[in-house]
């Protein structure tokens, strides 16, 4: 008997927990919800702690990924910024619920090359880039008119040619060590498997769950 490779359809709609590969595993449910979900299939709860160790969960959305781990982009100056930098960790939640389904990641964070940050800052709508200088993230705004001050002003000043990526913007790497896929079945008898290695490079092992 030789060992059988699952194709993305047998990942999702067979026994995904056989699975070996979590990357791939990933990118065949990231697929279906891209097809399925009505908003934002690449949306996420980003989890941090504060210097107290308080949590903190916000939406974002996921930009990229590959073995390397999962991207997505912020201010450095706002309260995730200033979290993801101080801690050096952080954990993600996707939840699809047309698929009935739900990813969990936890690792390291690290922050993109400036080139990385450079190319999807460029590939941004003008309007998106002009947001990222205007927008002093996290802190308190007196109105919306001051807001919108603060964006005639720099779409003022980035007037002619491309708007330069500001210093405080940039993009994070959750490099993860325990990735977990969960699928709704009957009666509450859930499918999980959790997949866990102990640093960057080394080997999964992974390990069916009770629901």
């Amino acid at each position: 008997m030789t060992n059988h490779e699952p194709s993305a359809k047998e990942l999702t709609k067979g026994d995904f927990t056989e699975v070996t590969d979590p990357f791939s595993l990933f990118s065949a449910w990231l697929e279906d919800a891209t097809q399925s979900e009505v908003n934002d299939p690449n949306a996420l709860a980003l989890a941090t702690v504060d210097e107290s160790g308080l949590p903190n969960v916000r939406m974002v959305l996921l930009k990229g990924f590959d073995e390397r781990g999962f991207v997505f982009y912020t201010n450095f100056e706002s309260a995730k910024g200033r979290e993801l930098l101080s801690a050096g960790k952080a954990a993600m939640c996707f939840h699809w619920k047309s698929l009935r389904r739900q990813v969990r990641i936890r690792g390291l964070v690290q922050q993109v090359s400036d080139a990385e940050a450079d190319e999807y800052y460029q590939s941004r709508p003008r309007g998106s880039r002009i947001g990222a200088w205007a927008s002093k993230q996290s802190r308190p705004l007196e109105s919306r008119f001051a807001l919108e001050k603060e964006v005639a002003k720099y779409t003022a000043k980035f007037n002619i040619g491309e708007i330069p990526r500001p210093e405080h913007w940039s993009g994070m790497r959750l490099v993860p060590t325990q990735i977990e896929f969960w699928h709704d079945r009957p009666f509450r008898l859930h499918d999980r498997v959790v997949f866990q290695r102990e640093a960057d490079g080394q080997p999964w092992g992974s390990q069916r769950l009770y629901p």
